[in-house]
């Protein structure tokens, strides 16, 4: 059921002149409705205004740029880091510049559309994408694979273990992973991905994302070595892509406070829901990670019909398969989770 709301949906939202408890989206810091975080980046938009249509190649370049793609490297633990409008340019941008013949693209299962410029269609299992990735090796020696993953695909089979990418020659191979759900809250310091995936040791590692997730911020990013991202900035595509709003990589750097008190207090109501829960086997979930699928369809409308909205939809199209998710955030009280577990807790009585 499609809810028409007109302001962002915080721990509530209101729709059909009733008011909801909302957990679903992916604001799983509740960092865009947050006063203080809010005040910062209105702050930001007097001094740097609402948005910045020049190339990142002009003549005339802002500094707040650099500083906080040298902020973002240093968290993320990587040597160099480009910021753009968004994660999906972000992830189009690796893309293009693999295009070339020189190269060979393999989705892993689950990889993501942000990733898709082609009609290759992602491997169904691991144990096939192995076997095409040492055949590619074998026969074409010249063309370098390409391996392109979701850091968090929501199954359980990337993130935390990497399961999958164990058993595959990445040593040989490029590894591009869209960490979009992952920085902020998972990896040392809550810095994503990139040091976890750094130590299965790929030929070369690139990291791409959205920073509007945890991190409340319309951008995106791509991760990786100096070499890399000197290339990167020499291309049309770089040219010609449309930078994030200044006062929202300002914003970025002066809120990191906040975003570790947000961290600190989503732990928390995970643990909360967690323990309060009758049987966490009726969801799947990653161990520190605030999302929880599920697959029964009258879960949803017994929440709904007491007064809770979850992220419920065909994605990435209408064919693709039902997403019911329960997803806590940092902005929710223990009362709402109080109210959810047991709402859910009654359910499977």
């Amino acid at each position: 059921m499609i809810s028409i709301i007109d302001s962002f949906p915080g721990r509530e939202i209101l729709t059909r002149g009733k008011k909801f408890l909302y957990f679903g989206g992916t604001s799983y810091f509740g960092i865009q409705t947050d006063r203080e975080f809010q005040n910062i980046f209105i702050a930001n938009i007097r001094k740097y205004g609402t948005g910045y249509g020049a190339s990142r190649k002009s003549n005339v370049q802002l500094s707040v740029y650099r500083e906080a793609e040298s902020h973002l490297s240093d968290w993320v633990g990587c040597e160099d880091c480009v910021t753009l409008s968004s994660g999906y340019l972000a992830g189009q941008l690796l893309c293009n510049l693999f295009s070339s013949a020189q190269y060979r693209l393999f989705y892993t299962p689950n990889s993501h559309s942000a990733l898709y410029q082609s009609n290759i269609k992602p491997y169904i299992t691991y144990s096939a994408l192995n076997i095409a990735l040492r055949d590619h090796l074998s026969s074409n020696k010249d063309v370098i694979p390409v391996i392109l993953l979701d850091s968090i695909d929501f199954s359980g089979y990337n993130y935390p273990q990497f399961q999958g990418l164990t058993s595959l020659p990445i040593n040989k191979c490029i590894l591009v992973a869209d960490d979009s759900h992952g920085l902020g809250q998972i990896g040392p310091e809550n810095s994503g991905a990139f040091q976890i995936l750094s130590a299965l040791e790929p030929s070369e590692l690139l990291i791409c994302c959205s920073l509007g997730k945890a991190l409340g911020i319309d951008a995106g990013a791509i991760f990786g070595s100096r070499a890399r991202l000197k290339e990167i900035v020499k291309t049309d595509f770089y040219a010609g892509a449309s930078p994030p709003s200044p006062a929202s990589m300002a914003t970025l750097m002066q809120a990191r406070e906040i975003y570790n008190s947000k961290k600190r207090t989503l732990d928390y109501n995970m643990e909360l829901f967690l323990d309060q829960i009758t049987d966490s086997k009726n969801f799947s979930y990653i161990e520190g990670f605030p999302v929880f699928g599920y697959s029964n369809p009258e879960l949803t409308k017994f929440l709904y019909n007491n007064g809770i909205i979850v992220t419920d939809f065909n994605y990435p199209s209408e064919e693709a398969s039902l997403k019911s998710r329960i997803v806590l955030t940092a902005s929710h009280t223990e009362k709402d989770i109080a109210l959810l577990t047991a709402l859910i807790n009654s359910f499977y009585d």
